[in-house]
């Protein structure tokens, strides 16, 4: 009865409500990041552990391989903001103006990609990027008097297959972020710049950038993370986690090559470890400079 009666508490409901994601948050995110860091000190072989201190992390200053993920993984992250941020958002602001019609039939068919399946949406890529002439990228070539392209075998090319799969999967997905924060502009400050003589151009750089910036800082927040966290694009895309010359390697790519495929845990817990807070790193600098913890004047 007493159980019972504490359920029933008025008191004790928030809590009891609450316990669900508390129990979650420590299971799934707490106890594996304190795992993680005690494991980053350790060797870890089959039936078998060993104290080793820094040395993980002194290897990873030596290791080439690590520093060709990192610059992999850089690179993807950074041109990939610079393309899913002001493509969705153009998209977005013509969406909710008066010139596109069916809106309906364009948000369906631009979220589309994004539940579609990545191991589907890899294999189709890389049979479309295929170095050989009936690859469709290739087929374009050919029709255009230019010579096919070993896509996936070269730095440059290979980099832009990935950013056209990031691209073909994601801009829909940020066009409904933005959207989302253009409803939420009040018109009134439209009807008002009209009023003024403000054309289309100084309405979006006066208005409409200003009042989008919390929703910007958040697409830029979770790009930031899936930037340097994407693997299975690029697994998928080369069949595998081994490109030509590591190309396609990134730094979730490389912890699971030494995690799994190599079966030494202590050293890819110190990778997992290093892209973490990297990952925070960076996203506490664009917060800063974004003013986002700045106090509100009163």
């Amino acid at each position: 009865m007493k159980f019972k009666k504490f359920l029933y508490s008025q008191k004790a409901a928030p809590y009891v409500f609450v316990l669900p994601f508390i129990l979650s948050f420590c299971i799934f995110w707490i106890y594996p990041l304190f795992s993680t860091v005690k494991m980053s000190f350790q060797s870890i072989l089959p039936g078998q552990v060993e104290w080793v201190g820094f040395a993980n992390y002194g290897k990873l200053l030596k290791d080439t391989t690590f520093h060709t993920a990192i610059k992999n993984s850089f690179t993807y992250m950074l041109l990939s903001i610079a393309l899913l941020i002001p493509f969705p958002m153009l998209f977005a602001v013509m969406m909710d103006g008066s010139l596109v019609k069916a809106k309906g039939l364009w948000k369906a068919l631009l979220y589309l990609p994004a539940l579609t399946s990545v191991v589907i949406s890899g294999t189709l890529f890389r049979l479309m990027f295929s170095e050989y002439t009936t690859g469709q990228m290739n087929v374009l070539l050919t029709n255009l008097g230019m010579q096919p392209i070993a896509w996936l075998k070269n730095g440059a090319t290979a980099m832009a297959a990935l950013l056209v799969l990031c691209c073909w999967r994601w801009t829909g997905v940020n066009m409904l972020y933005f959207l989302s924060g253009l409803k939420g502009i009040d018109k009134t400050y439209y009807e008002s710049a009209e009023i003024d003589g403000a054309g289309a151009w100084k309405k979006f750089r006066y208005i409409t950038l200003p009042l989008l910036k919390p929703t910007t800082i958040y697409v830029v927040t979770i790009s930031v993370y899936a930037g340097l966290s994407m693997f299975l694009e690029s697994f998928m895309l080369w069949n595998g986690n081994t490109s030509p010359k590591n190309i396609g390697l990134t730094i979730v790519g490389y912890l699971y090559k030494r995690g799994i495929e190599k079966n030494q845990l202590g050293y890819a817990s110190a990778v997992g470890l290093v892209l973490l807070i990297l990952g925070l790193l960076i996203n506490v600098v664009q917060l800063v400079a974004n003013g986002t913890f700045k106090k509100e004047e009163s």
